[in-house]
Protein backbone atom coordinates (compact mmCIF):
# COMPACT_ATOMS: atom_id res chain seq x y z
CA UNK A 1 0.00 0.00 0.00
CA UNK A 2 1.28 3.65 -0.64
CA UNK A 3 2.95 5.05 2.26
CA UNK A 4 0.52 8.50 0.90
CA UNK A 5 -2.62 6.69 2.19
CA UNK A 6 -1.59 5.87 5.76
CA UNK A 7 -3.03 7.80 8.79
CA UNK A 8 0.17 8.32 11.26
CA UNK A 9 -0.56 7.67 14.46
CA UNK A 10 -1.99 10.54 16.45
CA UNK A 11 0.80 11.40 19.01
CA UNK A 12 -0.73 11.49 22.72
CA UNK A 13 0.50 13.05 26.00
CA UNK A 14 0.94 10.33 29.13
CA UNK A 15 -1.96 11.05 30.91
CA UNK A 16 -2.06 10.99 34.82
CA UNK A 17 -5.01 7.83 35.77
CA UNK A 18 -5.37 9.27 38.65
CA UNK A 19 -6.38 13.51 37.37
CA UNK A 20 -5.72 13.27 33.30
CA UNK A 21 -3.05 15.82 33.73
CA UNK A 22 -0.33 15.32 31.77
CA UNK A 23 2.73 13.87 33.32
CA UNK A 24 6.20 14.67 33.24
CA UNK A 25 8.24 12.11 31.57
CA UNK A 26 11.09 10.36 33.89
CA UNK A 27 13.74 7.79 33.58
CA UNK A 28 14.94 4.70 35.54
CA UNK A 29 17.89 6.33 37.59
CA UNK A 30 14.61 9.45 39.27
CA UNK A 31 12.43 5.89 39.72
CA UNK A 32 15.45 4.14 41.59
CA UNK A 33 16.74 6.70 43.50
CA UNK A 34 13.10 8.35 44.31
CA UNK A 35 11.11 4.39 45.45
CA UNK A 36 12.49 1.90 47.49
CA UNK A 37 12.83 -1.54 45.77
CA UNK A 38 9.52 -3.02 46.46
CA UNK A 39 7.17 0.03 45.16
CA UNK A 40 9.87 0.35 42.28
CA UNK A 41 8.88 -3.05 41.19
CA UNK A 42 5.37 -1.73 40.33
CA UNK A 43 6.54 0.59 37.18
CA UNK A 44 8.27 0.00 33.86
CA UNK A 45 11.69 1.28 33.31
CA UNK A 46 10.55 4.66 32.63
CA UNK A 47 7.39 6.55 33.53
CA UNK A 48 5.78 9.56 34.33
CA UNK A 49 5.32 12.30 37.10
CA UNK A 50 2.47 13.87 37.72
CA UNK A 51 2.86 17.43 39.06
CA UNK A 52 -0.69 18.10 39.80
CA UNK A 53 -0.38 18.90 44.00
CA UNK A 54 -3.92 17.81 44.45
CA UNK A 55 -3.48 14.21 42.87
CA UNK A 56 -2.89 11.28 44.60
CA UNK A 57 -0.74 9.62 41.90
CA UNK A 58 3.00 10.28 41.82
CA UNK A 59 4.52 8.13 39.14
CA UNK A 60 2.50 5.86 36.54
CA UNK A 61 3.63 4.35 33.25
CA UNK A 62 2.30 3.38 29.91
CA UNK A 63 1.65 -0.13 31.79
CA UNK A 64 -1.46 1.01 34.43
CA UNK A 65 1.66 1.03 37.06
CA UNK A 66 1.04 3.75 39.69
CA UNK A 67 3.08 4.55 42.94
CA UNK A 68 0.62 7.27 45.35
CA UNK A 69 1.36 9.53 47.38
CA UNK A 70 0.82 6.47 50.49
CA UNK A 71 4.10 5.24 49.38
CA UNK A 72 6.11 8.13 50.43
CA UNK A 73 7.07 8.97 54.25
CA UNK A 74 7.86 12.85 53.45
CA UNK A 75 6.57 15.76 51.68
CA UNK A 76 7.14 15.50 47.86
CA UNK A 77 9.00 18.19 46.22
CA UNK A 78 6.55 19.77 43.80
CA UNK A 79 3.52 18.73 44.44
CA UNK A 80 3.12 19.54 48.41
CA UNK A 81 3.12 22.96 49.54
CA UNK A 82 5.51 22.47 52.73
CA UNK A 83 8.62 20.87 50.79
CA UNK A 84 11.27 22.24 49.58
CA UNK A 85 11.08 23.72 45.78
CA UNK A 86 14.19 22.59 45.10
CA UNK A 87 15.16 19.08 46.31
CA UNK A 88 18.96 19.70 46.07
CA UNK A 89 19.14 22.60 47.69
CA UNK A 90 16.27 22.77 50.26
CA UNK A 91 15.36 25.95 49.15
CA UNK A 92 11.53 26.40 50.10
CA UNK A 93 8.53 28.64 49.23
CA UNK A 94 9.34 30.91 52.19
CA UNK A 95 13.04 31.47 50.84
CA UNK A 96 10.92 32.72 47.99
CA UNK A 97 8.79 34.79 49.82
CA UNK A 98 11.08 36.43 51.74
CA UNK A 99 13.00 37.64 48.83
CA UNK A 100 9.37 39.16 47.46
CA UNK A 101 8.64 41.06 50.70
CA UNK A 102 12.46 42.80 50.51
CA UNK A 103 11.98 43.72 47.29
CA UNK A 104 15.57 41.39 46.22
CA UNK A 105 16.52 38.61 44.21
CA UNK A 106 19.08 37.40 46.41
CA UNK A 107 18.02 34.10 47.22
CA UNK A 108 16.23 33.61 44.24
CA UNK A 109 19.04 34.15 41.88
CA UNK A 110 21.21 32.24 44.05
CA UNK A 111 18.73 29.27 44.50
CA UNK A 112 18.51 29.27 40.39
CA UNK A 113 22.14 29.38 40.12
CA UNK A 114 23.00 26.19 42.19
CA UNK A 115 20.35 24.83 40.43
CA UNK A 116 22.53 25.17 37.03
CA UNK A 117 25.11 24.28 38.85
CA UNK A 118 26.72 20.62 38.15
CA UNK A 119 26.49 20.52 42.17
CA UNK A 120 22.61 19.73 42.08
CA UNK A 121 21.88 16.29 41.78
CA UNK A 122 18.05 17.06 39.89
CA UNK A 123 17.89 13.19 38.71
CA UNK A 124 18.19 11.23 41.75
CA UNK A 125 16.67 14.18 43.80
CA UNK A 126 14.00 15.92 41.95
CA UNK A 127 11.19 13.97 41.77
CA UNK A 128 10.52 14.36 37.95
CA UNK A 129 14.33 14.13 37.77
CA UNK A 130 14.63 17.76 36.39
CA UNK A 131 16.32 21.24 37.41
CA UNK A 132 14.26 23.19 39.61
CA UNK A 133 15.34 26.46 38.22
CA UNK A 134 12.11 27.40 35.92
CA UNK A 135 9.99 26.58 38.78
CA UNK A 136 12.06 28.45 41.54
CA UNK A 137 11.44 31.92 38.55
CA UNK A 138 7.65 30.43 38.00
CA UNK A 139 6.93 30.64 41.97
CA UNK A 140 8.83 34.27 42.60
CA UNK A 141 6.68 36.06 39.61
CA UNK A 142 3.72 34.49 40.90
CA UNK A 143 4.45 35.92 44.55
CA UNK A 144 5.65 39.20 42.86
CA UNK A 145 2.59 39.31 41.22
CA UNK A 146 0.42 39.09 44.07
Amino acid sequence: MNKAFLREPEQTDARCPGCQSVGQAVGSQTLNARLTPDVRKLLAESGYFCPNGRCQVVYYDDFEGVVSRDSFTEAIPLKDADAPLCACFGVTRSDIEADVEEGSVTRTRAAVLKAQSDAARCELLAPNGRTCAPELQRYYLRCKQR
